[in-house]
């Protein structure tokens, strides 16, 4: 943590801030703005209430409209602050509204009635978090089984993909055979592919393997990647050759020189790797839209397409599920970025 803030804190100047370091200082939050004001506005937005999100202009902290049980009336009145007319100063609460009227009483008063312009008057307000939108979402939705679906798709995949593409990288790093540079070539070429292309065929392939509305069929297609493939190639590229030939001097076997050796010295590049796959399959929509019907094997991105309708969209269900849905994410990203800079920095050397 001391060396953090020492790097953070360092400057050019010995006595005063040097111009370079104000420049460099003011790039620095400015870029720091740009990337965490729009994650802010996202969670301060996601306890607002539908009311306080439909306002113009837009607010950055939630509020709400305070309310008063008066008696008499079975629900309580939003409050109003008189800021004009006849009743200047007064804090009234609304009955009802016709047209430019509004028709009030005083809390302290509830048996008189009074006729107000709504001009003349303004919300009273105050900070408040519509922590319902959260626990709406477990009494409305089934967000633990969409988090499950979720979450056993990205685990399942990223583990198939880890081994698959380990394995092939492994082959085509390590192993001499005829036409190793061809298959290289066409794993490669494959990048050039759009998915959209393949969502057809892939479609059909995996219906006639009868994993249609299964959350299998949104785990086998994305079994291997040709990125990843290249990725952990170029890495075992680094690892010397004679490393694999002291162990099968050993008597090693093939298996266990790819479990015991590769694997460990790749852990690198394969964290890399593992945060990509986690980020993708975490955030695929597309294909899961495609594979699966059933409401029951939903992920949390299709949940969240649930609440857009074609008349009216709930923002705040919305919203609020948005940040749940990103809290793991980041959580990894979070606690596996240290290695995202040393893995991708050496795939490249040889």
């Amino acid at each position: 943590m001391g060396r953090t803030w020492d790097f953070l804190t360092a400057t050019r100047g010995a006595t005063r801030l040097h111009w370079t370091d104000w420049a460099s200082y003011t790039y620095l939050f400015f870029g720091v703005f740009l990337m965490f004001f729009p994650v802010v506005w996202l969670v301060l937005s996601s306890f607002k209430t539908e009311a306080d999100l439909q306002r113009y202009p837009p607010t950055f902290l939630p509020y709400q409209q305070q309310t008063v049980t008066v008696e008499g009336y079975d629900e309580p009145l939003p409050l109003f602050e008189i800021t004009a007319g006849e009743y200047e100063g007064m804090i009234l609460a609304q009955l009802r509204r016709v047209g430019l009227q509004a028709q009030m009483v005083d809390p302290a008063a509830p048996e008189e009635r009074l006729r107000v312009a709504i001009s003349d008057y303004e919300p009273v307000e105050q900070f408040s978090l519509a922590t319902e939108n959260y626990s709406d979402l477990f009494g409305r939705f089934s967000f633990l089984l969409y988090f499950w679906n979720s979450t056993f798709i990205t685990v399942m995949a990223t583990l198939i993909m880890l081994l698959t593409n380990s394995m092939a990288a492994f082959a085509l790093s390590k192993y001499q055979f005829r036409g190793r540079t061809a298959v290289l070539l066409l794993v490669i070429g494959t990048l050039m592919i759009p998915q959209t292309v393949v969502l057809v065929p892939l479609f059909l392939i995996v219906s006639e393997m009868g994993m249609f509305n299964s959350l299998w069929g949104v785990i086998i297609p994305g079994a291997a990647t040709p990125t990843g493939v290249f990725l952990l190639r170029q890495y075992m590229l680094t690892i010397p050759d004679e490393i694999l030939d002291a162990a099968r001097m050993d008597k090693a076997s093939e298996w266990k020189i790819y479990w015991r050796i590769i694997l460990p010295l790749s852990a690198p590049a394969i964290a890399v790797l593992a945060i990509l796959a986690i980020m993708w399959r975490w955030n695929d929509f597309l294909w899961p839209l495609i594979v699966l019907t059933r409401s029951e094997n939903f992920t949390l991105q299709l949940a969240l397409n649930s609440f857009q309708g074609e008349l009216q969209t709930q923002w705040s269900s919305l919203l609020a599920m948005t940040v749940l849905t990103l809290l793991p994410i980041a959580m990894v990203f979070m606690f596996l970025q240290q290695y995202i800079a040393t893995g991708i920095a050496s795939t490249g050397g040889k």
